[in-house]
């Protein structure tokens, strides 16, 4: 989640493609290079895996969640993008090595 955040920061949209699951890995591009965004800042609230690990509970250890408040600024105001993300691991195509993939997510009330 932090290297996503970061790669936003950065405008590095083939790390952000790279690291998106090929299921849901948009066509079309994802950062406008003309946008004024200015990133601000980055809180995890939680990670499943973290609570599954504290009552040793290994449900699913291949997927996990990632709840988050991502803080920005566009044109001199500020918005927070609140998620809980969704990742999978799989094997890297070129290496075979195991590897997150961002799947999607949703927005909390």
């Amino acid at each position: 989640m932090r290297s996503r955040y970061t790669a936003y920061t950065l405008k590095n949209e083939p790390y952000l493609l790279a690291t998106w699951h090929p299921s849901t890995r948009p066509s079309e591009p994802i950062i406008d290079d003309k946008e004024p965004i200015r990133w601000l800042g980055l809180e995890v609230k939680s990670a499943l895996r973290l609570r599954q690990r504290k009552v040793n509970l290994p449900e699913e250890p291949d997927s996990d969640t990632v709840e988050f408040v991502a803080r920005f600024k566009v044109g001199g105001r500020a918005h927070r993008l609140h998620e809980v993300s969704r990742f999978l691991r799989e094997p890297d195509p070129a290496t075979g090595a195991p590897r997150w993939y961002y799947v999607d997510g949703s927005f909390p009330k």
